[in-house]
Order: C-alpha cells, then structure tokens, then sequence
C-alpha cells in the first residue's frame, strides 16, 4: 500500500511527432522525477496511460464533442492502450517499463454512442472509455492486460516493484 499519493503537475501535452509510446514513456519518467519526495528511503512509482489509434494520440476526454469523436474514432476499429511505469529514488529512474494492450471495438450505433455519452463514465477518461464500466459492451477483443486498459497494468506493477526489494504481498505483522 502506498505511503502517499501526490499528483505530478507536469504537462502532458504531446511534442510535435512524438510517437503513442514515446509520449508515455517521456509522461512516466517526468511524473517519477518530479516528485517532491526525494528523501533517501522513499522510492516513486509513477505512470502514464496513453489510448492511440494508429499513430493518434486520444485525448482524455474533457467534454462530450472530445468523447463523441474518441468513440467515432473506436468504431469498429482496433487500437492500443499503453501505460509506462517508472520507479525512481531521489529523481533518478531505477527501473521502468512499458506496457501495451491491443483492444478491438465493435461498430458502434449513434443511439449506443448517445447513451454511453449520458451516462458520463467517458469523464476525464483516455479515449473517452472506461472498459470496466458500460464501455466492456463495446469491447469484441482484447489482447493483453485487462488492468492496463483500467489504468494500472498490476502485473507488471507488481514484478516492477519486487525487482527493486518491494514484498507485494507482505503479511501485516
């Protein structure tokens, strides 16, 4: 369990042709540097999840039209969900890694697209879907970590943490 959880406050905009992969790997390790916890004992865990279809770059949707095009876009298409995870000790990456997840959508209806809008889920959310909400309906396929399309791929969170002396799973004694 987390010690803290402190938000980064870096920008997260693209670069000019900066790649899906490259944008999350640069977020991961710029969010890991930038914390303000640079004491000797304590080590960083930040990620960035990026949605891209093709070489686009999705938003995290702030507002219907950005939902409404992200699921356009997802229509009857496949596309990747990738999050870079990085560990870092005063601002230093010790080790990170990047994790990629192929996900297939059905064709989407207007109606589908109209209800899944007024429910809200899409919020704040990469590619304007949360998979583990109304949006698993529009989901033919998936390859890969299922976390990872969530937010966190656990897994390799998990093996991330025990390669630098972390006991995931510690007993509380």
């Amino acid at each position: 369990m987390p010690d803290e959880i402190s938000p980064s406050h870096i920008d997260e905009e693209p670069i000019k042709g900066e790649l899906p992969r490259a944008l999350a790997e640069r977020l991961a390790h710029a969010k890991a540097r930038a914390s303000e916890r640079k004491d000797a004992d304590t080590i960083v865990l930040a990620a960035d999840t990026v949605v891209a279809c093709g070489r686009r770059v999705l938003p995290k949707a702030d507002n219907e039209a950005q939902a409404r095009a992200c699921l356009g876009l997802l229509s009857g298409r496949r596309h990747r969900v990738m999050t870079a995870i990085a560990l870092a000790r005063h601002g230093d990456i010790l080790a990170s890694r990047l994790v990629e997840t192929r996900v297939g959508f059905k064709v989407l209806s207007e109606a589908e697209i109209d209800a899944y809008i007024a429910h809200g889920e899409w919020a704040g959310k990469a590619g304007g879907y949360a998979i583990q909400g109304r949006a698993a309906l529009f989901v033919r396929w998936i390859e890969g970590s299922y976390s990872n399309v969530v937010g966190l791929p656990l897994f390799e969170t998990a093996a991330l943490l025990q390669g630098a002396g972390f006991r995931v799973l510690a007993s509380h004694d």
